[in-house]
């Protein structure tokens, strides 16, 4: 079956989880074609300051997160760069990390956008195709920007394999790219489902719970624990849905629908402000934005509202 034939998965669905770039790992450790790639006129580069994307703006109102080699140039010294892989058309992608005190400087400048990465994907500022590359840029080389000192003897570490590690220059330690599984859930009880919502969170919002997976545990088991501990739930079968790349700073969010055996809620209050039991009609009003009491679910970026369409709408359960 070809990518045009198969069908959509849920995970695709999802903010940041579409990503087209064939990675070329077997490229990684040969320095010279990498820098062959780097040099070629159809190489485009994303640039992060920080934490923070910087966009350009193209005719019209159109944006895009890819530079040519003179544009990178002119937005500051980059302190590291990455080897991102190879847009379908073969030409190479690269991520390049300014200092974050340049996104400031670049706020001034007409030609770009300076957006945190949130805002780029949930108000949809640039193509669909490029905000999977885009989160993926920013997650590795976060990742380059938080380990610049050994783990093990505490020594500087150098960019190594094309950005996909890095290399204790003391001890010779190999330092790569990590990524925290954290599952997040929809714990139903028969026609209804457990919604809650943290401080944070917007007036009205409601989302699934989550957390992160700890060591020696399956994500079944984590999505077990984490219902008894955030919501004094007991939690039988659990069933993946689908899954998100959350690149805050580097996560991979796991989908599930949980069957609860017990109906009481005891909300553990450090977490969590508010949480309660919401039928499937009312699941269809905060999707559709028509709850009588004005509650809402998360956008479309977060994996939360597929988890609540694909039970509300779609009728999976556990």
């Amino acid at each position: 079956m070809n990518d045009a034939s198969r069908p959509r998965e849920r995970s695709a669905l999802t903010g940041f989880a579409v990503n087209k770039l064939d990675r070329r790992e077997d490229l990684r450790n040969n320095p010279d074609a990498v820098n062959a790639l780097r040099h070629r006129s159809d190489t485009r580069i994303a640039v992060v300051a920080g934490e923070t994307p910087i966009l350009k703006k193209l005719d019209g109102e159109a944006l895009s997160i890819w530079f040519t080699h003179g544009e990178t140039q002119s937005l500051g010294d980059g302190l590291e760069e990455a080897f991102l892989g190879l847009a379908p058309d073969g030409a190479p992608r690269f991520g390049r990390l300014l200092d974050r005190s340049q996104a400031e400087v670049l706020r001034a400048r007409p030609e770009l956008v300076v957006s945190d990465l949130r805002s780029v994907a949930l108000k949809r500022l640039v193509p669909e195709d490029e905000v999977g590359p885009l989160g993926q840029a920013k997650a590795l080389l976060d990742w380059h920007a938080r380990h610049r000192c050994c783990a093990q003897c505490g020594g500087p570490t150098q960019l190594g394999a094309s950005g996909w590690k890095r290399e204790c220059s003391a001890c010779g330690a190999q330092h790569f790219p990590r990524t925290d599984p954290v599952v997040i859930m929809l714990v139903t009880r028969g026609e209804t489902c457990l919604l809650a919502r943290q401080a944070r969170f917007a007036p009205g919002m409601y989302s699934c719970i989550a957390g992160f997976v700890e060591p020696g545990e399956t994500f079944e088991d984590a999505v077990r624990r984490e219902s008894w501990e955030e919501a004094g739930l007991r939690v039988g079968t659990v069933r993946y849905i689908a899954s998100q790349p959350w690149p805050f700073p580097s996560s991979l969010m796991i989908g599930c629908i949980a069957e609860a055996l017990n109906d009481e809620i005891v909300l553990d209050m450090t977490e969590l402000e508010a949480g309660r039991w919401f039928t499937r009609d009312e699941a269809l009003a905060m999707l559709e934005g028509t709850h009588p009491e004005g509650f809402t679910s998360p956008q479309h970026l977060a994996i939360a509202n597929t988890l609540l369409r694909a039970w509300a709408v779609e009728g999976e359960t556990a």
